[in-house]
């Protein structure tokens, strides 16, 4: 009984969740209005309401849409994503699969163009090629890359930097045992009695 209490608790408390106007956005029945409020694609609300039929999220600072922001919401029937700098890289595949899969006469596709890089500066997201996004994702890799292979052999070099002290280290340590086992050696001899070393070549000399 008290599981089943539960239950309906949480269901409740995700329905109520999922009908609730997200933080910085206002709304009005099926309107959502997210529009200049310098959200930026890692302050964008995480979700909006399962009845959200016309989305505003123009003017505002987005590079990137979260990959299935916009899957779950089925009567959304207009949506404004003009005015960002998009980031036509890697990032920007969910939301060109996204408009592509938009009905033709819609217009949810004007104004989303490419900020950067460079080369597809002003272009529209949603007639970019797959080879084109790909194009533009090397050079972030190419760079992640490059990076990896100086740290790399920054680690190699101070490897064997530590190495080579250690073996210099090891080789003094040798020679100065060394040394103080002959100076132990010279001590102990110089420290003989006279006596029995004259006894020792009487001792020879009779043999």
């Amino acid at each position: 009984m008290t599981g089943l209490l539960l239950l309906c608790l949480l269901l409740l408390c995700e329905g109520q969740r999922s009908s609730s106007c997200p933080h910085l956005c206002s709304c009005h029945g099926g309107l959502v209005n997210c529009s200049s409020r310098s959200l930026t694609s890692s302050s964008l609300p995480t979700s909006f309401p399962a009845g959200t039929t016309e989305l505003r999220l123009d003017t505002n600072l987005l590079t990137t849409l979260p990959n299935g922001l916009l899957d779950n919401l089925t009567p959304l029937s207009s949506v404004s994503l003009h005015g960002n700098p998009w980031s036509c890289d890697c990032g920007v595949l969910y939301l060109r699969a996204w408009l592509l899969r938009r009905p033709a006469g819609l217009t949810s596709h004007l104004g989303v163009n490419c900020s950067s890089p460079p080369s597809l500066r002003g272009r529209l997201v949603v007639y970019l090629t797959e080879e084109e996004v790909l194009e533009s994702c090397h050079y972030w890799y190419c760079d992640l890359a490059w990076a990896s292979q100086v740290c790399l052999f920054v680690f190699v070099v101070v490897q064997v930097v530590l190495l080579v002290a250690l073996i210099v280290f090891l080789r003094r340590f040798e020679r100065l045992t060394k040394e103080a086992r002959r100076t132990k050696e010279e001590s102990f001899t110089a420290g003989e009695d006279p006596r029995e070393n004259e006894y020792s070549l009487m001792k020879d000399s009779s043999i």
